[in-house]
């Protein structure tokens, strides 16, 4: 299997390079499981979103980063975008997303608590990688049905053209092929 070296703030991995559809392929990033890798991306992250009031990302390889970046913001919470509608959640908010790793359109769902969370904060959305922008269109979606301002954007990785944004922070850049 072919792999792509990468550097993250001083930190390097080996991404392997996977297909995705029509030809494309992708530099695979995963943090479940990395805990060192986690940790030391969430540390970098934290910085970029210094001045937040709360975190949020999207399930689910986001998670643990949104965990360890607002505990080390000295967070209680954050708030985490389910991409399926759990029986507790029957009164919170949902949008409609499409990702490039993602076949179909899928659906954000933010719990009531989460929602609560967001109201009238100041918000960072923080997840691995950022690439077409279509799961961040969703989350800033969510976080304005909430009532919370979109504060900071922040990626552990920006892919493809992504990295020309200037409206998101990242630590470090990855090709499509």
């Amino acid at each position: 299997m072919d792999k792509y070296p990468l550097e993250i703030k001083g930190y390097k991995v080996e991404l392997p390079i996977l297909p995705i559809d029509n030809g494309i392929k992708i530099c695979f990033f995963n943090l479940h499981g990395a805990q060192e890798l986690t940790e030391h991306c969430a540390k970098h992250i934290a910085e970029l979103v210094k001045g937040c009031d709360i975190v949020i990302t999207a399930e689910s390889k986001g998670l643990q980063l949104a965990h360890c970046v607002a505990r080390n913001l000295g967070q209680k919470f954050y708030a985490v975008a389910r991409k399926s509608l759990k029986l507790y959640m029957q009164d919170g908010i949902s949008v409609t997303v499409k990702s490039i790793t993602t076949k179909n359109v899928q659906t954000l769902y933010l719990s009531a608590h989460d929602a609560g969370l967001l109201k009238g904060k100041k918000v960072a959305v923080v997840d691995d990688v950022i690439s077409t922008g279509g799961s961040l269109l969703g989350l800033e979606a969510l976080i304005a049905k909430a009532g919370g301002e979109v504060f900071a954007k922040a990626f552990v990785l920006a892919e493809g053209d992504a990295a020309k944004r200037e409206d998101v922070k990242f630590l470090a850049t990855i090709p499509l092929l």
